[in-house]
């Protein structure tokens, strides 16, 4: 079972984009219950997954319409949310640099 940090974040997404609330939470208690080893192993379960560097993986949301940004430490078990948002607005940030702060994150232009 993954450990889901900051899932209050996650939820906070859910009221920011009520279309993808549903989606969203489908993600979290998908993960939760799941014991991947690698990114090979989450890669079978969630096709649409891509690894982006500094063990950040981006998901695909709601057919590709919103874009969700976590960072998985798979020896611990541990998923922390890093961003969360539109196609659109995933477009305009530097996936690798997206530093999240209690109450802001901070993006940065490609």
């Amino acid at each position: 079972m993954f450990n889901i940090i900051t899932r209050k974040t996650l939820l906070s997404y859910c009221s920011k984009y009520p279309k993808a609330e549903v989606a969203l939470l489908e993600w979290y208690h998908e993960m939760v219950r799941c014991d991947f080893k690698n990114f090979n192993e989450l890669k079978k379960q969630f096709g649409n997954a891509s690894l982006v560097g500094d063990d950040r993986v981006v998901f695909n949301v709601l057919g590709n319409k919103f874009r969700l940004v976590v960072r998985i430490v798979f020896e611990y078990k541990a998923v922390q949310v890093k961003w969360f948002g539109t196609h659109s607005e995933y477009d305009k940030i530097d996936v690798g640099q997206i530093i999240f702060k209690k109450n802001e994150t901070k993006t940065y232009k490609k």
